[in-house]
């Protein structure tokens, strides 16, 4: 084994107990031995334990006595052996609890295997636990850049010590890595948070329309430039930006000006731009399929985002973070993740990195409310086909509270942001809150 797990061997028997240090210690357990089982909670007070094997039939306080004593006291698991047993005790010791039970003589690779087992499981579970404890403790950024390994910390720092500085900043990484999360906190928590925060996908506007979309009209609605205006434009996939348009944006952000498509009016562009694009942007620099001056301009600081198989130590945080989020949003409890499930999820290449991860489990909470789940299950959406409301009324229900739920999230419960995101009035997305029972509150503490 690759880690030290520790023991508990407790046997009134000495040869018995010199016997299995003998045998454990070989195994790489760190083995403690009581002859006592009276003794038990106050060596377990003192050291860490991973696991507890205690003989049942001892003077004093016997292996059944104790099993019950541990009882809502700890969840170290206990593995009971007699010389004595019969089916009907080991049945009822393990329904009360008990982790597994061996009769003597018992085959000693079967015992080093079933320790080892549990003495894993118990460590998942501390895991497990601390994360609940790490999840009730988010604050501040830590509550859109989730995250504990040394990659996201420093991410973080870095954000803090830019949100205040006015020069433009390129974010670089692959699909659903968090760019747009990475944005909005550079926007949110600098002197522009007051302004709007504009939102540009640049693979999402027709080509035709771009210049109109960005520049607006004399006739038109405002474009992008003049909706940020004394805010943040994240201009997203930026390597869809079409050539003719570059040279555009590259004399705004060298003038801060800028005219309306078909108009000869100079409007002022009072904005700072974020950019973002794949993590292989610069070989478009390279071929010059997008403009070097263009590139340089907007780079003048760059922020590496680090895709989720380089942050492995957040991969079951994560996880257990969106499971609470989306159990909240669908108003059901979130689902339990087993060993198994932790194993599955760092096994996991995560090719859509935390886009896929979220996608997983909304899957697995919504599988989870039509029964058992496993997070092998919700990685496979050909397996957990989310079921279709037997009426038109019950569908419209759920998408609207799916759709209007999110929206709360995203924009941090304010409304006007939100009905205007919807496209609804104001009056009309509270109605439909009550109507639908959402819980804003519950939503935003996730």
């Amino acid at each position: 084994m690759s880690t030290s797990f520790r023991v508990l061997v407790v046997d009134d028997d000495k040869e018995m107990r010199d016997s299995l240090e003998h045998l454990l210690s070989a195994a790489a357990f760190e083995v403690e031995l009581l002859s006592r089982a009276d003794q038990v909670m106050r060596v377990m007070q003192q050291k860490l334990i991973d696991v507890v094997l205690c003989d049942v039939r001892m003077p004093g306080t016997t292996g059944i006595e104790l099993q019950q004593n541990l009882k809502g006291h700890s969840t170290v698991p206990l593995v009971l052996m007699s010389a004595h047993g019969d089916i009907a005790m080991a049945v009822d010791a393990i329904q009360n609890g008990a982790y597994s039970f061996l009769e003597k003589p018992f085959d000693p690779r079967r015992l080093v295997k079933m320790l080892e087992n549990a003495a894993k499981l118990h460590r998942l579970t501390q895991s497990s636990e601390r994360l609940k404890d790490r999840l009730a403790d988010l604050s501040g950024l830590d509550k859109v850049l989730i995250g504990k390994s040394q990659s996201i910390e420093t991410l973080r720092a870095e954000i803090l010590d830019l949100s205040d500085v006015a020069a433009n900043v390129m974010l670089l990484g692959e699909t659903g890595t968090g760019k747009e999360l990475v944005a909005r906190s550079l926007h949110d928590l600098g002197s522009r948070a007051g302004g709007p925060f504009v939102a540009l996908n640049c693979a999402a506007v027709p080509v035709f329309r771009f210049e109109e979309a960005l520049f607006g009209a004399v006739d038109g609605d405002a474009g992008l430039l003049k909706q940020a205006e004394g805010g943040t434009l994240f201009v997203d996939e930026l390597g869809a930006i079409p050539t003719e348009i570059q040279a555009k944006l590259l004399r705004v952000i060298e003038t801060k000006q800028y005219s309306p498509v078909g108009s000869t009016a100079v409007e002022q562009a009072d904005i700072r731009v974020v950019s973002a694009g794949n993590d292989r942007f610069e070989n478009l620099v390279t071929t010059g399929a997008f403009r070097g001056d263009l590139y340089f301009r907007l780079n003048t600081i760059v922020l590496n985002i680090p895709p989720l198989r380089e942050r492995r130590d957040d991969i079951t945080f994560l996880y257990s973070h969106y499971l609470n989020w989306f159990a909240s949003v669908y108003e059901t409890a979130a689902p339990e993740l087993t060993s198994s499930d932790i194993a599955t999820l760092l096994a996991h290449p995560w090719p859509g990195n935390v886009r896929e991860l979220r996608n997983a489990c909304e899957r697995h909470v919504l599988a989870s409310r039509r029964g058992a789940c496993s997070a092998h299950d919700a990685l496979n959406a050909r397996q957990t086909e989310v079921s279709t409301p037997e009426t038109l009324r019950e569908a419209v229900a759920a998408f609207e509270r799916e759709l209007i739920g999110k929206a709360l999230m995203t924009h941090e419960g304010r409304m006007d942001n939100v009905a205007q995101a919807l496209g609804i009035g104001r009056r009309t997305l509270n109605e439909k809150i009550v109507k639908l029972g959402l819980n804003k509150d519950l939503l935003l503490e996730k």
